[in-house]
């Protein structure tokens, strides 16, 4: 059988499985197979959505801020947006400042829903849309897995970097690197990766560790609200550790620094 035959042949066979899938196991093949890149033709069409969207409200975004499956009832109560934007001097006539809770997408719950806000998430981060995005630890780390985020260690400057030194979130890029590997590897012979019992605070234990997020401290605006208490009044655990609300960097965002400023807001008393 010729190689061509064969690969066809296999994306047979994978079409096969994808459609006697549970809704997990599609999102699971997408994550292992596709990631974060395979959304370029998603992002053209969220550009030209964004490019609308500013014509209807004539007001360039300053600062849009993503709260994954956050409790969205004490989200909504807040008056960030007024009070970020006084914080950081920016002028709301001109200007909007976004707290979106409408992404809901968690380890335990895969639905049509979630992978619906996937795909919106992934399209308005790859048109700039987003400048920060704050989840829950699963939902973090499969970002993370795909190179959504930006190094902090690079992004923010070491007085903001101090401040959060005992938070630091780390994943690893070996376990994603495939450089060099093409080799198909059937979806039920991958390793799962959630499996794993790994500590995202410990940079030691990785091969090569990068600082893609911050844990967010009890004392910071979020987490004083209880906008993410159910992952603790729930006992939520991801990789062997109690799962926590991260903080990243969407590595598309143009405001690096008003999200400078946004970290220091989250911590004013």
């Amino acid at each position: 059988m010729s190689s061509q035959s064969s690969l066809y042949g296999e994306i047979r066979e994978q079409h096969r499985k994808m459609k006697d899938m549970s809704p997990k196991g599609k999102l699971e093949y997408f994550w292992y197979y596709y990631k974060i890149h395979t959304f370029a033709v998603i992002g053209v069409l969220a550009l030209a959505g964004m490019f609308i969207y500013q014509l209807a409200t004539n007001k360039d975004p300053a600062f849009y801020g993503v709260l994954i499956s956050s409790d969205t009832y004490i989200t909504d109560q807040q008056t960030w947006d007024v009070d970020f934007a006084e914080y950081a001097g920016i002028d709301t006539d001109e200007n909007s400042v976004v707290f979106d809770t409408s992404f809901i997408f968690t380890s335990n719950n895969f639905t049509d829903y979630s992978m619906s806000s996937l795909e919106k998430l992934v399209a308005m981060a790859s048109a700039g849309m987003i400048d920060v995005i704050v989840a829950d630890t699963a939902t973090f780390e499969k970002l993370a897995r795909s190179e959504f985020y930006l190094d902090l260690e690079t992004a923010l400057p070491p007085e903001t970097l101090e401040k959060f030194r005992d938070c630091f979130y780390y994943t690893d890029a070996a376990a994603f690197d495939s450089d060099g590997d093409d080799t198909f590897v059937p979806l039920d012979e991958m390793p799962n990766p959630d499996e794993y019992i790994i500590d995202h605070h410990d940079a030691s234990s990785m091969e090569k560790p990068v600082l893609v997020g911050i844990s967010l401290p009890e004392e910071s605006k979020i987490i004083n609200a209880g906008c993410y208490e159910y992952l603790k009044v729930n006992n939520t655990t991801y990789q062997g550790y109690p799962s926590e609300a991260v903080f990243g960097i969407p590595a598309t965002t143009e405001h690096l620094d008003t999200i400078i400023k946004f970290l220091d807001f989250l911590m004013e008393e």
